[in-house]
């Protein structure tokens, strides 16, 4: 490996971490020789967790009116072929801590080591090999800059290994905090209202407040991030955290707003094969009214305001390319105020919003 390449994965990679295998395998590139496909039942399941992911499978069962063995067997079926999970996802202090959307291009022969160097960190996700000039486009959440220091942003535009990077900072979520619309339409609403009755106060669209997080609640944080339906009994066990404390954090963490839980589905399951990141040039006098209508579109994964040249990015999920067609010719090219759109296909996805899973040997 030459001296160039070595100094940027050092770079980008933190201290502590040591180099993993690239056989991690992110929830969309399993194949496996029984293919896994969603009844209407595994649907309503899924519309379960997406209100609440850590509610109880006898809480699920009754309000669905289906057996807790059912439930269980439904959830572990999908888990098991790693086609589901739930994460916790940590929202950024907006006063300590910043969120970009990068797009690079790197040197020839460099693209797949940026990649991994990219996918080990813990401060990085949504990390999507582009289509055309076979770029990456990737959001890395960065500790606010002060002074003069441009921080971690700084050591992508000093690699030998980086052609270019553009930045983008992410101002608001608009669409995919809290449930992407297009997998919440199994449940009536009697059953959601149901669901939402004994759920955590979930703060998506707040700003997260509160004190500083303490060591305990990193390692809390981390141990959810990997399996969000972690049970109370094992993070105490692994953390080291009584129970009863456990318990508490994670109640207090989502009433203020830093802990949400998500279900990361592979988008095939709903019958969307084509994933579009999309750039709006918005009138910024409409800017509040696109946002309305992008955080209704079931096919709209996420969206937020960025700086830069386009007001908004969005990451779209679409059954094929007619129904991208369709989409930005009749829902985006109906709202008044867009000027200019712009989009990629995603080639694969490296990794989405939770670390990346290790197979078991």
């Amino acid at each position: 490996m030459d001296g160039s390449r070595t100094n940027l994965l050092r770079s980008l990679r933190k201290p502590h971490q040591q180099r993993r295998k690239w056989w991690i395998t992110p929830l969309e590139s399993v194949n496996m020789a029984d293919p896994v496909s969603l009844d209407a039942d595994d649907r309503r399941v899924l519309h379960a967790l997406q209100l609440d992911g850590r509610a109880s499978f006898a809480r699920i069962a009754a309000v669905l009116g289906m057996s807790e063995r059912a439930v269980a067997r439904r959830y572990h079926r999908l888990r098991s072929r790693l086609a589901l999970r739930v994460i916790g996802v940590t929202r950024p202090n907006p006063r300590e801590q910043e969120e970009w959307f990068l797009r690079i291009t790197a040197a020839s022969g460099s693209v797949d080591a940026v990649a991994r160097a990219l996918a080990d960190r813990g401060d990085t996700s949504w990390i999507a090999s582009l289509a055309g000039d076979g770029g990456l486009g990737c959001i890395i959440r960065t500790p606010t800059a002060k002074g003069d220091g441009a921080g971690a942003l700084e050591l992508f535009r000093r690699s030998a290994s980086i052609a270019t990077v553009t930045a983008q900072r992410l101002l608001a979520p608009i669409a995919g905090i809290g449930g992407w619309p297009g997998r919440l339409e199994a449940l009536t609403a009697s059953e959601q209202e149901a669901m939402h009755l004994d759920a955590p106060e979930l703060r998506a669209s707040e700003t997260p407040v509160g004190a500083a997080l303490s060591n305990d609640d990193v390692q809390l944080l981390r141990l959810l991030a990997a399996d969000g339906r972690m049970s109370i009994a094992r993070i105490a066990r692994v953390s080291g955290i009584p129970e009863t404390t456990v318990r508490r954090r994670i109640t207090e963490l989502t009433s203020r707003g830093v802990l949400i839980f998500e279900v990361e589905v592979d988008p095939k399951l709903y019958g969307r094969h084509i994933d579009v990141i999309c750039w709006m040039d918005v009138q910024p006098a409409a800017l509040g009214t696109v946002a309305r209508a992008l955080s209704s579109h079931v096919e709209v994964a996420f969206a937020s305001t960025t700086t830069g040249t386009t007001g908004i990015l969005a990451i779209l999920e679409l059954a094929d390319v007619g129904d991208l067609h369709r989409y930005l010719t009749e829902d985006i090219g109906a709202l008044s105020g867009v000027h200019h759109v712009h989009t990629e296909i995603i080639v694969r996805w490296i990794k989405r919003a939770g670390p990346l899973i290790i197979p078991r040997a």
